[in-house]
């Protein structure tokens, strides 16, 4: 599992010490809640294209989106920014 560090300036911490209890909770809690978000999509996305194609869809949210990934249903940000640029 990926350990994600975040580096704020003091300005930054301090301004989420303002709007939130516990900074590093809200931190998690915005990557997991974003996370959660784009999983949603890539099933969306995997279950359209496994229906389409006559594809059995794997069973389990980690076993779809590694399944859109694989049948390159879905790319990450960097490789749709590449193809882009070509």
């Amino acid at each position: 599992m990926p350990n994600i560090n975040v580096t704020l300036s003091d300005t930054e911490y301090k301004a989420l010490q303002f709007a939130c209890l516990d900074v590093d909770e809200w931190v998690q809690n915005a990557a997991t809640a974003r996370a959660h978000a784009a999983t949603n999509d890539i099933i969306t996305l995997n279950t359209q294209h496994c229906n389409d194609n006559g594809v059995a869809i794997a069973v389990g949210r980690d076993a779809q989106v590694n399944q859109a990934y694989d049948l390159n249903v879905v790319y990450t940000v960097a490789e749709r920014e590449a193809m882009a640029t070509m």
